[in-house]
């Protein structure tokens, strides 16, 4: 009896989507181990790829003792989903690094690809979803890209899905991929500089850069919308907690710094939210603007690693964030 009353029970949770989820991902998924640039691309035909269970090791899946490229291919359905909402995809655990496409388009990457190889086999994958990347109307195809250097590889655990965010009152999201760099140069470096990927927010040691401390660079381009209206508000940047210290340009401008001056142990900076006035036309309509933030970390975590994420009004920021609410799209549920 108790074991017929454990069984339902196995059964009722497994039906029972996670808090927050709207299209559950682990099952079967197509597998191919190699690497073409074209396994990314939604219209490639894979029906003659290997089924695969997701999540598990692929050496527990088939293939055993196979260590470098492989991708994973999954379609879901988009009429399943609400323009209204706002959307994460939760890849769960993969070893070693990632770059994950949504119809066709990179949304999120983790760790460092050959020849500069980062794991972040200790990452959990959440990454933003742009409506506007999102087919409302029928299928949806992701793609994983993973290296895997040793051990178990791929996708090895987790609730795969994608998940409703919080709504996000931000007038410009800036949370998702930016681009990152270790290097002390002072000033802002430029697209010429050897960038590598990240996800804003996390911190750095979560996607590859494991007890690295010292300084790192990140940079974003974004454009502003020609409708973007400032409503005769202050505008803001919001870049969450910074882990230590921080100096953050906008279209070259340095518009904020933060640095107690305190030693490692004693300094509070990295628990300050960063909100920095945005000077009357410096924000370009209709073209690229690029954010760029110096970053000096003194031990434990660093970099850039809680959110919120984004560009808004002053007396928002005020009404919803200062007074502690959560309304704004900073964590993930």
């Amino acid at each position: 009896m108790r074991f017929s009353f454990l069984i339902l029970c196995l059964l009722l949770l497994s039906i029972v989507n996670v808090k927050g989820q709207a299209i559950r991902l682990n099952g079967s998924w197509k597998f191919r181990v190699g690497d073409k640039s074209t396994w990314a691309t939604a219209s490639y035909v894979d029906t003659d790829w290997e089924d695969i269970r997701v999540p598990s090791a692929w050496e527990d899946e088939g293939f055993n003792g196979y260590d470098g490229f492989a991708w994973y291919r999954k379609k879901f359905d988009g009429k399943r989903l609400s323009k209204e909402e706002t959307y994460y995809l939760n890849l769960g655990y993969i070893d070693d690094c990632d770059e994950v496409y949504l119809n066709g388009k990179l949304i999120g990457a983790s760790g460092s690809m050959p020849p500069k190889f980062k794991t972040a086999y200790q990452s959990e994958r959440k990454y933003t979803i742009d409506n506007e990347v999102l087919n409302f109307n029928g299928d949806n195809l992701i793609a994983i890209r993973v290296f895997d250097v040793t051990q178990g590889g791929g996708i090895i655990d987790g609730e795969l899905g994608v998940y409703r965010a919080p709504k996000s009152r931000m007038l410009i999201d800036l949370a998702g991929l930016w681009q990152f760099t270790t290097t002390r140069n002072e000033k802002p470096l430029g697209a010429d500089a050897e960038w590598t990927k990240i996800m804003v927010p996390s911190a750095w040691e979560h996607q590859g850069y494991f007890k690295y401390d010292g300084y790192g660079w990140y940079r974003k381009t974004f454009t502003v919308p020609t409708t973007f209206s400032e409503k005769e508000e202050e505008i803001v940047l919001v870049l969450g907690k910074i882990d230590d210290f921080d100096k953050t340009y906008l279209n070259g401008k340095l518009i904020g710094e933060t640095n107690d001056g305190r030693e490692y142990g004693r300094s509070g900076s990295y628990d300050r939210t960063r909100v920095y006035t945005i000077p009357d036309g410096l924000l370009k309509k209709g073209v690229t603007n690029v954010i760029e933030v110096l970053v000096d970390d003194m031990g434990n975590i660093g970099g850039i690693y809680e959110g919120p994420i984004g560009i808004t009004t002053r007396s928002a920021y005020q009404r919803y964030f200062k007074n502690s609410l959560e309304s704004f799209f900073w964590k993930y549920e």
